[in-house]
């Protein structure tokens, strides 16, 4: 049975078909927006797992066929590893999908977006969420769905832009993904250039007007397809698919338990909770529950029902008292302590901690050279800024394997530090290097991406990048009543135990003037555009404070960079002899930079098609001589400018003389000083003599010297002076 409808997609044309093709799998869908065709699948287990988590699995597919290219690499042709903007696209639909399903559901699903083709102009970036969640109602599994995105851009004149072509993505001064179901946000993640808050409750507001209008589009599309299939569409889950555990289970706990529980929560950060718990857990598997013959529970249920009463715990000691862990207030920051230059040799280090949590960042400066060439469906380019995110088992006391792969969550985490930052950095053209942050995490207990962009702020500043502004994260979190709401506690700077037993993680970077990141995920079925706008209040009251404190360990960037980084700067010359300095195959730049390299480690030459060339050298004597090297060849004589040059040729009429192998010429004897027109020029000058010459005048190529007015050697001088005085 196949159905194809074309709706409007936000003032373009959306194709949406299905029954063509995927035959086995639970639900699929071909969205096609004008050359841009992106495939949506589900499939479902049949089984249930006994995972602690629900076992949903989001895969963003990009394929070089798409484009009509293929892998640059000589060796390898086939799709490898997925690149980090997929994994994030994948990330951002996980986020938009997962809280949509029943507590309780354990069945394994897979959703899959392949994009088949994209033609450069429209971004598949809003099919996902909107092709994702036809497919899953399409499969008929609990999901109260639909939902979808809407790709909302600034430009700079204020005006707010829905689903913008690519090609008119230039002027901007934000772009956010966002995601919803109708009236309620489940995702967002994007950047900002400094975006007042009052300016984002505007973007919330225009986004959910598109994302209630492309949930109705799939109400429809859906619904005509259960129809035409003579089947009715899935929509009454049961409620005790609402409980990750059984009933007898978690009364059993409450019964035996929860004091005990209670405490395990509200220990110092530093206590074993997770002994407390397996204590709690081995003594409760004593019970007849577990022990008589025939019992139907399991650890496992006993495991997920702990979990289950410990959520409660904590949020109905915030929801009715107020109170937090640490005895906190909802508003109140952890302790903050921050400091740079903590490890030698690196181009910048920066130490930040909130409470248990600890990031160090270092930076490395590199040349432009060192950019990292990015060959993606959407095409190459390059990227010479780079923030990364690494999470040891150690930074959680935890002796697990090391991972030298960063896994999708490292990703998502160095992605919104990357996104604060990046337009706080000065542009190549001020600041002409390729710059590496890595942030590593030595102890984690919630909120980790925003300690780690806080620490790499400050590292940037110590290495000597001049930033535009300070930036600084916190994270908000979120309590909502069960039966109510409206009934709600925003919590500021979350901890671990908040984040896992809470409502929302809202992650918000910036300056003192605005926004420059988002991440938010939730894990309600949405939560209303009121309260992400009051959480962005209470967000930069934290981030403020967050700014004083790394004010007081760094007030600027350092006004030269780090003595441990490498020299950049620029030299110019005609670009009709680009090919002459860069020589056949290379030959003339891969010999300067072997030349170069003997007076340091590294030294990299790039020339762009204007001629400039950017120099990056390892110490200060090799940019000497690159200097030396490259004025020889190439400086361009100067009308008016004085040089020190050596005599080559002494003749009857005047004096040769080579300033470089670029500028060299004739000083003839009338110009040697005054009344030197009979002076015998072979008997007073000899070759290799050192004088200074200013260029009088170049006519077809050839430069003519003077010497009269210029200031002399001292040995030349005196010659001149003696020659004055027998004459």
């Amino acid at each position: 049975m196949e159905i194809s409808k074309t709706y409007d997609f936000l003032g373009k044309e959306v194709k949406l078909s299905t029954g063509k093709l995927a035959w086995q799998a639970a639900g699929s869908v071909l969205l096609e927006l004008g050359g841009t065709t992106l495939f949506a699948t589900v499939t479902v287990s049949k089984e249930e797992t006994q995972q602690d988590f629900f076992p949903l699995s989001v895969e963003y597919v990009e394929k070089m066929y798409a484009r009509g290219a293929i892998n640059s690499s000589k060796y390898l042709k086939r799709e490898g590893s997925p690149s980090d903007e997929a994994i994030i696209k994948a990330r951002q639909v996980d986020h938009s999908i997962r809280s949509l399903f029943p507590k309780g559901f354990r069945k394994p699903v897979l959703v899959a977006l392949t994009v088949m083709s994209y033609d450069g102009i429209n971004d598949p970036e809003p099919l996902a969420v909107f092709g994702a969640s036809i497919a899953l109602m399409m499969a008929g599994v609990p999901y109260f769905g639909p939902s979808s995105s809407v790709v909302t851009s600034v430009s700079t004149n204020g005006d707010i832009h829905l689903n913008s072509l690519v090609t008119e993505r230039n002027d901007e001064i934000a772009e956010f993904l966002i995601s919803g179901v109708t009236g309620k946000f489940l995702n967002i993640e994007g950047w900002g250039k400094e975006l007042p808050e009052d300016k984002m409750d505007q973007v919330l507001d225009k986004s959910m007007e598109a994302i209630t209008a492309l949930n109705e589009i799939q109400n429809d599309f859906v619904n005509e397809y259960f129809s035409k299939k003579g089947e009715e569409r899935m929509t009454d889950f049961g409620d005790d698919i609402e409980l990750p555990a059984p009933k007898e289970v978690i009364e059993l706990i409450k019964a035996k338990k929860i004091a005990e529980i209670e405490n395990s929560i509200f220990q110092p950060e530093k206590a074993d909770r997770n002994g407390m718990i397996a204590t709690i857990t081995k003594e409760l598997l004593e019970d007849e529950l577990f022990t008589k013959e025939g019992a139907e529970f399991t650890a496992h249920d006993l495991d997920m029902g702990i979990d289950y009463v410990a959520r409660k715990v904590l949020r109905d000691s915030i929801m009715k008292n107020n109170k937090r862990r640490l005895e906190r207030g909802l508003d109140q920051i952890r302790p903050l302590s921050a400091e740079v230059d903590v490890i030698n040799t690196v181009h910048g280090s920066a130490l930040f901690n909130r409470g248990l949590t600890q990031s160090l960042s270092i930076v490395t400066l590199g040349s432009l050279g060192d950019a990292q060439v990015l060959d993606e469906m959407e095409g190459e380019s390059t990227k010479s800024f780079m923030h990364h995110y690494n999470m040891p088992p150690y930074s959680t006391g935890e002796a697990g394997k090391f991972n030298f792969r960063p896994g999708r969550r490292e990703v998502g985490h160095g992605a919104i530090g990357e996104n604060a930052l990046k337009n706080m950095l000065p542009s190549e053209d001020v600041f002409p290097y390729t710059i590496r942050v890595v942030s590593e995490i030595l102890s984690s207990n919630g909120s980790t991406s925003m300690a780690a962009t806080c620490a790499s702020c400050m590292a940037l500043m110590a290495a000597g990048v001049p930033m535009k502004a300070a930036v600084a994260g916190i994270g908000v979190g979120l309590i909502t009543n069960s039966e109510n709401e409206d009934d709600y506690r925003l919590l500021l700077d979350i901890e671990g135990i908040e984040d896992f037993y809470g409502d929302m993680d809202f992650k918000v970077t910036g300056t003192t003037e605005g926004i420059t990141a988002i991440q938010y995920e939730n894990k309600l079925r949405g939560v209303k555009p009121a309260v992400l706008k009051e959480a962005f209040r209470l967000a930069k009251t934290g981030r403020l404070q967050v700014l004083e404190v790394m004010k007081a360990a760094i007030p600027a960037p350092r006004p030269e960079v780090s003595p441990n980084a490498p020299i950049v700067t620029t030299i110019s010359i005609d670009k009709e002899r680009i090919g002459e300095f860069i020589g056949p195959g290379g030959k003339n730049i891969r010999e300067l930079i072997e030349r170069g390299k003997e007076l340091g480690k590294d030294l990299d030459l790039n020339i762009d098609d204007e001629g400039t060339i950017l120099v990056t050298a390892s110490n200060k004597a090799q940019l000497d001589f690159v200097k030396s090297q490259l004025d020889s060849r190439f400086e361009q004589a100067e009308i008016g400018k004085t040089y020190t040059g050596r005599i080559s040729k002494p003749m009857p009429y005047g004096i040769f003389v080579d300033v470089t192998q670029n500028i060299s010429g004739l000083c003839h004897v009338s110009a040697i000083a005054e009344n030197t027109r009979d002076m015998k020029v072979e008997e007073v000058f000899k070759p290799g003599e050192i004088v200074n010459v200013k260029v009088e005048k170049i006519e077809r190529g050839k430069l003519s010297f003077t010497m009269k007015g210029v200031e002399q050697p001292a040995e030349m001088a005196a010659k001149l002076e003696k020659y004055n005085q027998k004459k």
